[in-house]
């Protein structure tokens, strides 16, 4: 691949991540209106945040992982076009139970692109820019997410909620397009270094010695940043007009925290890169820890929780940028959808507590003190799974050592 197609495929790629953060806003922005608009109750939406992730779960440890032996073009093209029909179909769903379907649907398809885009993205970044190319690609995820938060109210204000779906479902059509037309074909390369696999299911190497350890360490820390990112941003929209917040205040906040996440994400990324993973990582998880400590313990002011939500839901999506990337320093190449897929199904399963856990505070009345309160948890024990990080990165080195 020439390096123009290169640098184009990487931006498409990056593309495919904004639709993820676009479609996954859109679901959360959408919910404070469909009382209203369908006589729908937001305390009702709990499996329908979670039907997002059951899809990715399943779909990122079972369908993902086949991008590792017949390419990653195919899965990242259809999951791109399932994601445009069902995404499209949600603008038209009138009851709970149609929004649980095509969300699991559209869980399913991305659960099967996901982990090739970022496989893929390792693959064509230069090995000493590896973290950082990725992280790149995937601020699309914040991106989206603040693109869709920020730019609501107008697109509310042309065509309704509906409006919410249409807008990522057709960028997801026109990615399948694009993407179809400017990937190369063909399994990745092996990596030399690495003896290849004797086992016909990859994915359960790496729940063997000596694969087990760097995998349950990312495994750990990818499913509780998980679980945060997804309760924050399942809710936020919906927790912030109970602070006293506007609806169209508090769509545009959940969009600006995640711009301040690819700055977060970017600098974390280069932090790996040239520096050192576990104090970059440590330090990231530490400040979201203190920002959800101040926001519990003050009053309700527009100005400052802005400033502290932009570290703490701003580094959680950031986690979701960098840890992909963290992958291509704990596995070789021919690994890596095998090792994101199944770190995203470990993750999903995590996952699935955070929008259930909003869910229980909200109908229980706990406010927004009490919800910011336990978001700073899942940062704190990200802190500490960090410290046996080291341990894992050498497993990597020592096998290349000895090949």
């Amino acid at each position: 691949m020439t390096g123009a197609r290169r640098v184009i495929a990487l931006v498409l790629l990056g593309g495919v991540f904004v639709m993820e953060g676009y479609d996954i806003n859109a679901m959360a922005l959408a919910v404070p209106r469909l009382d209203a608009a369908l006589g729908l109750k937001a305390s009702s939406f709990g499996l329908v945040f979670t039907a997002l992730l059951v899809g990715i779960g399943i779909s990122g440890a079972t369908i993902a992982p086949l991008g590792d032996r017949v390419g990653r073009r195919p899965l990242i093209v259809f999951g791109c076009l399932v994601v445009a029909l069902a995404t499209l179909a949600t603008a038209a769903a009138t009851s709970v139970t149609e929004f649980f379907f095509l969300r699991l649907v559209t869980g399913l398809a991305m659960g099967a692109a996901l982990p090739n885009v970022s496989a893929l993205s390792a693959e064509l970044a230069p090995p000493r820019l590896r973290a950082t190319i990725m992280a790149v690609v995937s601020a699309g995820i914040p991106l989206g997410l603040a693109v869709a938060g920020i730019f609501a109210p107008q697109v509310i204000a042309v065509s309704g909620w509906h409006g919410l779906f249409i807008v990522p479902g057709l960028l997801a059509a026109a990615l399948a397009l694009a993407l179809g037309y400017i990937l190369a074909a063909g399994p990745p390369e092996a990596d030399a270094k690495i003896p290849p696999s004797a086992s016909k299911v990859p994915q359960f190497e790496l729940f063997r010695a000596p694969w087990l350890l760097p995998f349950a360490v990312f495994a750990l820390l990818l499913s509780v940043n998980a679980l945060n990112l997804y309760y924050l941003n399942s809710w936020l929209p919906t927790v912030l007009p109970l602070a006293n917040f506007s609806l169209d205040e508090a769509a545009r906040i959940s969009g600006v925290v995640q711009l301040a996440g690819i700055v977060i994400g970017i600098a974390a990324s280069v932090g790996i890169d040239r520096w050192r993973p576990t104090p970059t990582l440590m330090a990231m998880f530490a400040a979201m820890v203190a920002a959800f400590g101040v926001i519990a313990l003050s009053g309700s002011d527009t100005s400052l929780w802005t400033w502290l939500l932009m570290v703490g839901v701003g580094g959680s999506s950031a986690g979701a940028m960098v840890l992909p990337a963290l992958c291509a320093y704990l596995f070789s190449p021919r690994q890596l959808s095998s090792a994101i897929g199944m770190g995203v199904l470990v993750a999903r399963i995590s996952a699935f507590i955070g929008p259930l856990l909003g869910q229980f505070l909200i109908a229980a009345n706990a406010g927004p003190h009490a919800f910011f309160l336990v978001a700073a948890l899942p940062a704190a024990v990200c802190v500490i799974a960090c410290l046996a990080l080291p341990a894992a990165l050498k497993v990597r080195s020592r096998i290349e050592a000895t090949v």
